[in-house]
């Protein structure tokens, strides 16, 4: 099987490398950046994995445009060059962020969009332009959304609550109870390798997230767990939490709303899609284990 890469230097990029070539598979990358990108895809290839993307700048510095110029507008170019090829498959990685950046239960494919940011309206605007087109009968197009990915050298937002641990610190945030999906990047990569080898599958769109989500509390019991610490958890008065955080939205502070939202807010994403559509009873690797073995390459903890 041959696989052309874009994204290959990305956490995400070279986890799938490395695991599809532990399994035989050539792949090979592509850089979006070359103006003479076409001429390095090989047109026998099986697939194109379209990893490359601007990712969500929570610092709010970039400007709106730059999301659509690379997430909707690169992924056009790449997915009109491969309709014309005789490649088989077109992965297009987006985002749950797509479809909802808050829901009130767990989140669907079928869900009607509504983003809110620069990041998820590029993202769906680049669904929108792939599903609408008439692909040839032997052609396959998947849409890919995962929620937030994590794995060993990837810290990404469980950064700040492995900080916060570490030093000790009582975790403040007990007096909210949420719910939150998380997908561990081996199961991930077992994911796209099915859907690779299963050859009578229609082309679809997918969730991608690990099996059980995780609670803010749980997740800071395991990364004491993992750390070998004893961790306090706190359930100061909601209403004095959401006072501080306004004054973080101004100042320099380690809490800010942005920030309260992600590690309180309920955000559970169904994948039921995906497993019953590969016939997979329960993903490889267990959401705390998964959280675990990414913890534990913080601090090369054994």
């Amino acid at each position: 099987m041959k696989i052309e890469l874009t994204g290959s230097t990305g956490f995400v990029g070279q986890n799938i490398s490395k695991y599809l070539k532990d399994r035989g598979v050539d792949c090979n990358s592509i850089s979006l950046r070359d103006l003479n990108w076409n001429t390095t895809i090989r047109s026998n290839s099986d697939a194109i994995i379209h990893l490359a993307g601007k990712a969500h700048d929570t610092s709010n510095t970039s400007r709106p445009e730059e999301y659509f110029e690379i997430n909707r507008d690169l992924t056009i170019e790449l997915f009109d060059f491969f309709v014309t090829s005789d490649i088989r498959d077109f992965f297009y990685f987006s985002s749950v962020k797509a479809i909802a950046d808050e829901i009130d239960g767990p989140l669907y494919e079928d869900e009607i969009p509504n983003p809110h940011t620069p990041y998820g309206r590029s993202k769906l605007a680049a669904e929108q332009y792939l599903l609408k087109q008439n692909l040839p009968s032997n052609k396959r197009l998947f849409i890919i959304r995962p929620c937030m990915i994590h794995g060993p050298g990837n810290k990404g937002n469980l950064n700040l609550l492995y900080k916060v641990v570490k030093k000790g610190i009582p975790w403040p945030l007990a007096a909210y109870n949420n719910l939150r999906s998380f997908i561990f990047i081996d199961n991930l990569c077992f994911l796209i390798y099915k859907i690779l080898l299963d050859n009578n599958l229609a082309s679809n769109v997918f969730n991608f997230a690990d099996d059980d989500p995780i609670s803010t509390n749980e997740l800071v019991r395991i990364i004491g767990d993992t750390l070998g610490l004893s961790t306090k958890l706190i359930a100061l008065p909601k209403s004095l939490i959401n006072t501080v955080v306004k004054f973080g939205d101004y100042l320099p502070l380690p809490l800010n709303s942005e920030r309260l939202k992600k590690l309180t807010d309920s955000y559970v994403v169904s994948n039921e899609k995906v497993k019953s559509t590969l016939n997979v009873k329960e993903l490889p690797i267990r959401a705390q284990d998964g959280l675990k073995l990414t913890i534990q390459s913080f601090n090369n903890v054994k």
